[in-house]
């Protein structure tokens, strides 16, 4: 039996070794024979249990996902005291939404290449203190053009954390692991999310909604220092990680280069490059709805009180939360029978039932049963997350961050175009239907290109993979 197989099982018994499970039954068999198994590793490997390590890995790119969407809705929340203090319209405040999303698409691939060439610890540590600088700093807006510059260097300063955190799982989990431990991260996204507009609405009532900018961005000062004391490039590196919890962490996937030649032309001219960056454009469109509009949707559009705004402007955070996790499992479930099926299967569904979601929300007269379909589309769109992501990491192997990078880079092209539509539709055709009827044009755009998805194809030639 492969000294590896062994090092997995054992690592699945939550027990001590004297009441072994039925897996670790199978390994002490194995065991027993020393023909069948390296003595080296015998001594060195299988009676050390697994570290875990890797948990605390999560537990900080889970924080870290929190952070950076609570403070992505800090300017959703605040936007209706925004407007009415500095007088904006609907399209000026649809640019300055706009504004982040566009730097932020135009510095994906930069730092995702970025945490290719010299690790994630430095650069999500540069990301992370650069965008704290910018929350604070938006505090100081005096209007249009000034509000509009801060986003915009907001944006460039928070690139490339989400291929990063993708990076971090490919190096840090095993291949069994990397979509729960993508799902993890984007539950903390889902979970700073849901509790943004419950926590600022009422923080921005009592000290204004500069102030608030203040408060909110100093928690990234702290994760900035944890991340950079603690986390390590390589778990070989660190000191927490014993030789079992590394196996098990190297298991079926190869050595992974921390510098190498990004082969541009084969990622750029790839058609699952293309169809992966096009499907994603749909899920960037229809996410920066929920991440800009949505409070001021829900108070302008379907006259709820503040009230009741916040906490219906948290239901599809709250939902995103749960379909993280079940996407998560669900992807590395159907992944054991078949990759095609985990990842084109559960994006296409996802896409589907989301753009219809926002098809009934257009069509919908009841101000409550809108709010809901909204959440059950977040909750659909979401399902699809941990795949997108998990099959960047499938094609792009040593490429992870600049293939997460390009696929981010569209989605958020998609999340640049979709503020500036909503504010058009407002302020030009007097109308909140208009954005729901063009955004499930998108979703059923998403479910064509997901047809072109090939999770067994990398996006580069064998050699270069």
């Amino acid at each position: 039996m492969d000294a590896l197989v062994i090092v997995q099982l054992l690592s699945d018994c939550k027990k001590e070794t004297q009441e072994f499970s039925d897996g670790c039954k199978t390994c002490y068999a194995a065991l027993r024979n020393p023909d069948n198994v390296n003595n080296t590793i015998y001594m060195n490997v299988t009676f050390n249990h697994p570290t875990q390590a890797r948990r605390n890995v999560l537990w900080l790119i889970f924080f870290l996902a929190a952070i950076t969407y609570f403070d992505r809705l800090c300017i959703s929340v605040a936007a209706p005291a925004i407007t009415k203090d500095l007088g904006f319209t609907a399209s000026q405040m649809g640019w300055i939404f706009s504004a982040f999303t566009f730097a932020y698409a135009v510095f994906e691939i930069p730092s995702g290449w970025l945490g290719d060439a010299i690790g994630t610890r430095k650069t999500l540590t540069r990301i992370v203190f650069c965008w704290t600088i910018f929350t604070i700093i938006t505090g100081a807006a005096a209007g249009f053009w000034s509000l509009l510059m801060i986003r915009f260097l907001f944006g460039v300063g928070e690139a490339g954390a989400y291929p990063n955190i993708a990076r971090t799982v490919s190096r840090w989990f095993p291949v069994s692991e990397q979509g729960r431990g993508i799902s993890i991260a984007f539950f903390g996204q889902a979970m700073g999310s849901a509790i943004a507009a419950p926590l600022l609405f009422p923080l921005i009532a009592k000290v204004s909604w500069r102030w608030t900018f203040v408060i909110v961005g100093l928690a990234g000062f702290v994760w900035c220092a944890i991340w950079y004391w603690w986390f390590r490039d390589d778990p070989a590196e660190h000191s927490s990680v014993n030789e079992a919890e590394l196996a098990v962490i190297q298991s079926n996937k190869p050595k992974q280069a921390m510098s190498h030649r990004v082969p541009w032309k084969q990622l750029f001219t790839s058609r699952n490059m293309i169809a992966i960056c096009a499907m994603y454009f749909a899920f960037g469109y229809g996410i920066y709805f929920y991440v800009t509009w949505l409070p001021t949707y829900l108070i302008k559009a379907r006259g709820f009180s503040t009230e009741y705004a916040r906490w219906f402007s948290a239901l599809p955070w709250i939902v995103s939360g749960i379909a993280f996790l079940f996407g998560g499992w669900l992807t590395d479930k159907l992944a054991v029978r078949d990759l095609r099926l985990a990842r084109r299967g559960v994006g296409m569904v996802g896409y589907a039932v989301s753009g219809l979601a926002l098809l009934a929300v257009a069509l919908t007269s009841n101000h409550t049963v809108a709010a809901l379909l909204l959440a059950v589309a977040a909750f659909f769109q979401m399902i699809t997350l941990s795949a997108s992501w998990s099959v960047c990491l499938d094609v792009g192997r040593k490429n992870a961050g600049v293939v997460t990078g390009c696929m981010n880079m569209i989605g958020n092209l998609g999340g640049t175009l979709s503020p500036i539509v909503v504010g058009q539709a407002v302020d030009r055709f007097n109308s909140w239907t208009l954005p729901f009827y063009i955004a499930a044009g998108v979703f059923a755009f998403g479910v064509v290109m997901w047809l072109f998805v090939d999770p067994y194809q990398s996006v580069v030639g064998a050699e270069e993979a």
